[in-house]
């Protein structure tokens, strides 16, 4: 059964073969790697790498893990200054931000997004889904007029979610029918419409009640 490293020498090891892994998916297929292809990368014996992973698969498991704490790691340093921000400037600097990530390192990141995107991506996802509710928490926090928009949490489900599919599956396509540029601002310009549009809305009807409420004659603003 594979061990857990203790030793700051085994960790080493582990570290070397996760990044050995990226390496490889970077370079071929996931179907045709192998165990003693991500070894030769990392410069250790195929029996070192079996002492910690049971499998190529085991190897992919923790890739995804890495991937997502660094993913983490990215945003959470920006979160005070993206909550400031005017809303489409946050997404465009998220988005910035996610594209050159995933584009480090001849883009091995984004061959594990693709590779975990088809499998059980969910299990490892939970600390992105978090740190992404922190952040548009601390938004609303700095821009109580945001907490006009109805449905918050379906709507920033949607559009978090979708907008990261969406980055990934532009930089994956090698001919892609749309700029980046023109992504990143097609989705700042539609987070920003849909949130402006609400606000509107919401104090369009506060004011439609305002008018409604009685003076102190006791008869209806609106007469």
């Amino acid at each position: 059964m594979p061990r857990k490293p203790k030793q700051q020498r085994s960790q080493a090891t582990v570290n070397a073969i996760i990044e050995a892994g990226f390496i490889a998916m970077a370079e071929r297929e996931p179907a045709t790697i192998t165990t003693r292809q991500i070894a030769d990368i990392a410069g250790v014996g195929v029996g070192s790498l079996y002492e910690y992973f049971e499998n190529k698969e085991a190897i992919f498991s923790a890739m995804s893990e890495r991937f997502v704490a660094d993913t983490v790691a990215l945003i959470r340093p920006q979160i005070a200054t993206l909550v400031r921000m005017p809303i489409r400037d946050a997404v465009r600097h998220m988005l910035e931000s996610f594209r050159t990530f995933l584009q480090e390192n001849d883009g091995r990141y984004l061959s594990c997004i693709q590779y975990a995107m088809t499998l059980d991506f969910e299990r490892y996802i939970d600390p992105l889904q978090q740190t992404l509710s922190e952040l548009v928490t601390q938004y609303l926090m700095n821009h109580p007029d945001t907490l006009r928009v109805r449905d918050i949490p379906t709507m920033s489900y949607i559009m978090i979610h979708g907008g990261i599919f969406a980055v990934v599956r532009h930089l994956s396509d090698p001919s892609p029918p749309i700029t980046f540029d023109q992504l990143v601002e097609g989705l700042a310009r539609m987070v920003g419409h849909y949130t402006e549009r609400e606000i509107a809305m919401a104090n369009a009807t506060q004011e439609h009640l305002r008018a409604k409420e009685p003076d102190e004659t006791g008869s209806d603003r609106e007469q």
